[in-house]
C-alpha cells in the first residue's frame, strides 16, 4: 500500500523525474457504521463489504469490530493525488454504506449510546479478546494512520526519536470524538482515552537503535501485553508491512481536507527529521512523563484549548504550538510543494475548528446527537 524513497545514499538515483527526492505518503482511515435514524453503531461491516465495487475491494478492509471499516490510499508524492484517492474512496464507501442501509462516519468513536457491536470473527481477534477480555469499551475506536517512506530501519528509528516531541500537537489537530454514550465526555478526543486501555498504547520510547527497537518488541511480546508486532500501538512506529514510519496518533479526521492537512504535516515533520538525521543533529530526549502529560492535554483540550510546551513544560495555546510546528517544517513543506496548500487548509481549520469543536457546535444548536451524526456523515462524504 505504501512505498518508500530509496536509501539515503541512493535517494537521488531512485528519485522521480525532475531530480527530486520527495517522500511518499499514504493514509489509512477507519470509519464507524451507524444507523441513519438513531445514530447508534451497527454491526454492518459484511453488508457494506458486499456493496463495495469489486475494483476497490483491495483498498477497503474490515477492522476490529463489526461496526468499523477501513480504507487505505495508494502512496503518492503529490497531495492532490492523495486527496483524490481519499475523496473517491470515501464517496464510494459512503454510497456502499447507504446501499446497505447505514451511514459512514469519520468519527473517533460513536457518540450515541447503544449495544457494543461484536468483534470481527477472525482467529487473531479471538485471541486478543481471550487474553485482554473487556478492553473493548464501546462501538469502535477509529483512527488515522499516516505512512511516510524512510530509507531503512536504522534511519527510521532515528526519525521516531526526532518526531516524538511534536506528536501531541498533531493529536490536538485531529481531535474528533467529544461525545460518548449520549453525553459530552469533557474531552476533545474520547477515543484517545478509551484507546489507552490497551497495555501497549504509549508514546514511542527514546530508542538507541533498530536492535533496541526489535528487542523491546520481543520483550513486550514475552511479557504478554502484545500477541505480536501488530499490537505495538506506540504513537509512532516502524511499519511491520511497509518500509515506512507510521504515525498513528490521531482520531480519523472528519473531512478529506482535514486528512490531507494532517498527511502534509506528518510528511513535513518526517522529512525535517530526516534532514536532521543526515546532518548529524541529535534528537531531544523528552521526558516520558511530560510527554504522557502533553498527550493527555491534547486529548482533553484539543486544538481549541491549551497544550504542553515540551521545551519548558508550560502551557501554551494549542494554536501557538501548531504555528511553531509549521514554522519548524516550513522548508520541507515548501520543498514538497505543499506550503500553499497547507496554508490554505490551516486557514480553513482556524475558521471551522477541530472536528470536536464542529460536533459541539452542532449539538449546541440543536441539542440532538442524531444531528451531530448527520453532520459528520456529510463531512465524511465531502
Amino acid at each position: 500500500m505504501v512505498t518508500m524513497s530509496g536509501p539515503v545514499a541512493e535517494r537521488e538515483r531512485n528519485a522521480p523525474p525532475g531530480g527530486t527526492d520527495l517522500l511518499t505518503v499514504g493514509v489509512e482511515e477507519e470509519f464507524l457504521l451507524a444507523d441513519p435514524h438513531t445514530g447508534t453503531a451497527v454491526p454492518a461491516v459484511e453488508l457494506v463489504m458486499d456493496q463495495v465495487p469489486a475494483e476497490l475491494r483491495g483498498q477497503v478492509e474490515r477492522e476490529f469490530q463489526t461496526s468499523q471499516i477501513e480504507i487505505g490510499s495508494p502512496p503518492g508524492l503529490d497531495l492532490s493525488s492523495i486527496r483524490h484517492s481519499l475523496g473517491m474512496l470515501r464517496a464510494e464507501l459512503s454510497d456502499a454504506a447507504e446501499r446497505a442501509g447505514v451511514r459512514l462516519l469519520a468519527i473517533g468513536t460513536g457518540p450515541v449510546n447503544g449495544p457494543v457491536p461484536p468483534v470481527v470473527d477472525k482467529p487473531r481477534f479471538d485471541r486478543m479478546i481471550e487474553r485482554f477480555r473487556l478492553l473493548v469499551p464501546g462501538p469502535g475506536n477509529n483512527g488515522m494512520h499516516v505512512h511516510v517512506g524512510v530509507p531503512d530501519p536504522d534511519t527510521g528509528v532515528q526519525v521516531l526519536n526526532h518526531v516524538r516531541p511534536w506528536l501531541p500537537i498533531l493529536q490536538a489537530v485531529t481531535t474528533n470524538s467529544p461525545f460518548s454514550r449520549g453525553e459530552d465526555t469533557g474531552y476533545a478526543s474520547w477515543r484517545s482515552i478509551e484507546w489507552e486501555r490497551w497495555p501497549s498504547v504509549a508514546p514511542t520510547p527514546f530508542l538507541e537503535s533498530h536492535e533496541h527497537y526489535q528487542r523491546l518488541i520481543r520483550q513486550l511480546i514475552a511479557s504478554g501485553v502484545m500477541l505480536d508486532e501488530g499490537m505495538l500501538y506506540w504513537y509512532a512506529r516502524l511499519s511491520a508491512k511497509y518500509p515506512t514510519v507510521e504515525l498513528r496518533i490521531g482520531d480519523v479526521c472528519p473531512s478529506v481536507d482535514d486528512a490531507v492537512l494532517v498527511a502534509a504535516l506528518v510528511r513535513g515533520l518526517v522529512a525535517t527529521a530526516l534532514t536532521d538525521v543526515e546532518a548529524g543533529r541529535r534528537a531531544v530526549n523528552t521526558d516520558h512523563h511530560l510527554l504522557v502529560a502533553a498527550h493527555w492535554r491534547a486529548a482533553h483540550d484539543g486544538l481549541e484549548g491549551q497544550g504542553v510546551d515540551l521545551t519548558d513544560g508550560e502551557l501554551r495555546p494549542a494554536w501557538e504550538l501548531l504555528d511553531r510546528l509549521v514554522d519548524r517544517i516550513r522548508p520541507e513543506l515548501d520543498r514538497h510543494g505543499d506550503l500553499d496548500r497547507v496554508t490554505e487548509l490551516l486557514g480553513g481549520l482556524r475558521r471551522h475548528g477541530s472536528g470536536a469543536a464542529r460536533q459541539r457546535e452542532v449539538f449546541a444548536r440543536t441539542g440532538k446527537l442524531v444531528d451531530v451524526v448527520a453532520d459528520v456523515a456529510r463531512q465524511t462524504r465531502g
